[in-house]
């Protein structure tokens, strides 16, 4: 199997250590993962601030990057949405406008699929405990693209509850957004950071050490809050706990 790591623009600038985790850790489990350099933003961020026309561009570089794979992985729900769920209905409006060439259909529709990491270890890989170490008690934030547009469901506790020395606690009003949601932080600066209070005073109230996502841009969010407090709480991707084991602790 040819799989191709899509790192995102948000942790290849701020959270590369995010992208070495899930290499470690798919090689750990047996899979060769390659890294093709001329990758680059999925275009989610023009999208969602209403420049479509702008993004198509980014979507057609993202298909002529990772065509030939058989599978992309990434450690962001909110970008895999964006690819799986976004790209098809701006093949179909360029086409409805009479400019099938900005993004042809035929072009997205031969994308390899592309997976949120923890769907492609469940579901793909099939296993479920990695063989990770990380002797923590951590509670876990499912993102509102991860809960709603992919259906992660159980997939990422079912990972965590594997985790040798981990105690996974429920965090109190998980299913409840951040706060960030791209540009609306900026637009709704006020709730924006209310959201990201009541979120990280829920997670200080189940005394976990950590709080863990699988989207970096919800825990910058997150981790911005929490930093200006004094909870004790630290914020960390999921992909660096399932790749931490006996030799790589995590500190």
């Amino acid at each position: 199997m040819r799989v191709a790591l899509f790192l995102t623009c948000v942790n290849d600038l701020v959270y590369a250590r995010t992208g070495q985790a899930v290499v470690r850790l798919l090689e750990r489990l047996g899979v060769e993962v390659d890294f093709p350099r001329a990758q680059t933003c999925c275009g989610q961020a023009h999208y969602n601030t209403g420049y479509r026309h702008l993004a198509e561009p980014l979507a057609v570089r993202y298909a002529r990057v990772f065509a030939g794979y058989d599978a992309i992985v990434t450690p962001s729900g909110s970008c895999a949405a964006m690819v799986r769920h976004h790209y098809p209905r701006m093949a179909e409006r360029a086409a409805a406008e009479g400019r099938p060439h900005a993004l042809p259909h035929t072009m997205v529709e031969g994308l390899p699929h592309t997976y949120e990491l923890t769907e492609f270890l469940v579901d793909v890989l099939g296993v479920v405990d990695v063989g990770a170490y990380f002797p923590h008690t951590v509670t876990y934030h499912p993102t509102c693209h991860g809960l709603r547009m992919l259906g992660l469901g159980d997939r990422p506790t079912r990972l965590l509850n594997a985790v040798q020395g981990l105690e996974l606690v429920e965090l109190p009003g998980a299913e409840e957004c951040c706060g960030f949601g791209g540009t609306f932080a900026v637009k709704n600066a006020d709730v924006s950071a209310a959201m990201g209070a009541d979120k990280v005073r829920n997670a200080a109230s189940t005394g976990a050490r950590v709080l863990c996502a699988a989207d970096n841009s919800c825990l910058m969010h997150i981790g911005g809050t929490i930093s200006r407090g004094t909870t004790g709480l630290h914020s960390v991707h999921i992909a660096e706990i399932l790749a931490s084991t006996t030799k790589e602790p995590w500190t």
